[in-house]
């Protein structure tokens, strides 16, 4: 067993919990990024048992944060919520330094991934009008039309959980489950996990080897839609300036404090991704 995967599993989980750095990216910083995509490929096999070593460590880390934290975030949602928003903003624009040095943008992106990066960011703004309001009450109680509105939520998710840039907390936000998933494992809603978790266990056989042939054979194309998601969700989590002068203080110093937090994480000198995946299209 790699023990150490545990405090891997911690940050991992940390950034998942939240709509701003995602897991990957956590995974890609601290070199692991690809042997994450591999072993989660690798357990849905024959060989699924070589794999324990990595991903049961890591999944006990994972795991504990979402457990000790999510009663945490839940409750900055319903009191502080335009500060925390702020500050889910600020971790997600300070991602965008890394992902375009890792991209080498300047070097590597042509007229034609600057269209697909503005597009889609382009796209994903647009849907900043038409949101569900996550101020709603929580999801509580499990049926049918749920159990698949939560399912298919976890799935989508999942995949943003693996890429190197956007979080799977975020699309839940997106979609208007996200209080749901919090107020779950903060009240230990089995059914509600539960859905959740499955289409996210589902969604993570079929991303890992999506996101494994995409970063191999169109490294900087799918680079250019990841820094289009990341722009675009800007303004989807963007909650408006309050007309308090104290909640918009409060709000510019949690921005700040994201901001700084994501850039100063994500500083460590690590492989570049684009050296091991050369593949241009």
């Amino acid at each position: 067993m790699e023990w150490k995967n545990i405090y891997r599993g911690i940050l991992m989980g940390i950034s998942d919990l939240i709509p701003g750095v995602s897991g990957g990216t956590i995974a890609f910083i601290l070199g692991i990024y690809d042997r994450l995509l591999e072993s989660i490929s690798g357990f849905f096999s024959r060989e699924w048992k070589k794999q324990l070593g990595f991903l049961v460590p890591l999944g006990i880390g994972i795991v504990i944060t979402l457990l000790l934290f999510s009663r945490f975030i839940e409750f900055l949602l319903e009191n502080h919520y335009e500060a925390t928003q702020f500050f889910f903003m600020g971790l997600i624009l300070g991602v965008l330094p890394y992902i375009m040095k890792q991209a080498e943008v300047k070097k590597n992106f042509t007229a034609r991934h600057l269209v697909i990066l503005l597009v889609i960011g382009a796209a994903l703004a647009s849907m900043a009008f038409i949101q569900t309001d996550e101020n709603v009450a929580p999801i509580t109680e499990l049926s049918l039309p749920t159990f698949f509105l939560l399912f298919f939520s976890g799935w989508i998710a999942s995949m943003a959980m693996l890429l190197p840039g956007i979080s799977g907390s975020f699309i839940l936000l997106l979609i208007g489950v996200y209080s749901t998933a919090i107020n779950a494992l903060s009240t230990l809603n089995l059914p509600i996990v539960l859905a959740i978790g499955a289409g996210v266990m589902v969604g993570f056989v079929v991303s890992s080897k999506a996101i494994s042939y995409l970063l191999e054979h169109f490294t900087y194309v799918t680079y250019a839609a990841i820094i289009g998601l990341i722009l675009g969700s800007l303004f989807v989590v963007f909650p408006g300036f309050a007309a308090d002068p104290m909640t918009l203080v409060t709000s510019l110093i949690t921005f700040m404090a994201g901001l700084v937090f994501t850039l100063w994480f994500s500083s460590p000198k690590k492989t570049d991704i684009t050296s091991e995946h050369n593949v241009e299209a």
